[in-house]
């Protein structure tokens, strides 16, 4: 279990040093264990000594402004991991020192990076992007009207019609002979 203490040591490490620093596995559980001892102790209205529940509420209070804190600075840190990883490929530095959710978020972080510069890439080397919304589509054959993969009425088209549809419908109508690509 944590006290005061260390939350206030936690935060002053993290502040003065430019690493991520490394904290208990469970520091999450174990804070809020903490706070809900301290929440006990100043919402007790019968005990006798006012000043000592005064002092723990605002020990509670303070307890909660470093904890944002904390995390606050863990972000920071997090966010230029990030930004390292992405420019250099180096994802290693200070993960040890994550929490698992803090893990998770760097990991997903990483990975939004990569797919944006890939999309970047593509663009630069002037290649399709591969999920386009809507596919302009020449009808072979009359089809009746039919539902499309979001419940919505669609149709009915007679053969030679020119439509702009959903890409994943277009390409169910091209690959049952009904249709066929325009820009292809």
């Amino acid at each position: 279990m944590i006290d005061y203490n260390d939350i206030y040591e936690m935060l002053r490490k993290e502040k003065y040093d430019e690493q991520l620093q490394a904290i208990p596995k469970s520091f999450l559980v174990d804070f809020s264990e903490y706070l809900r001892d301290r929440r006990e102790e100043t919402s007790d209205s019968r005990n006798l000594f006012v000043d000592s529940v005064a002092k723990s509420r605002k020990q509670f209070e303070n307890a909660i402004a470093l904890f944002k804190e904390l995390i606050l600075r863990r972000k920071k840190k997090l966010l230029n991991l990030v930004f390292i990883a992405n420019e250099t490929g180096i994802m290693k530095r200070d993960y040890e020192n994550m929490l698992d959710i803090e893990k998770e978020v760097f990991d997903r972080l990483v990975k939004a990076f990569e797919d944006g510069d890939k999309r970047v890439a593509q663009v630069l080397n002037g290649t399709k992007e591969a999920d386009e919304k809507n596919k302009m589509i020449l009808f072979g054959q009359d089809v009746e009207q039919f539902v499309d993969f979001d419940g919505k009425d669609i149709g009915p088209f007679s053969s030679g019609e020119l439509v702009n549809l959903d890409a994943k419908v277009a390409q169910v109508l091209v690959d049952s002979g009904k249709a066929s690509f325009v820009d292809e």
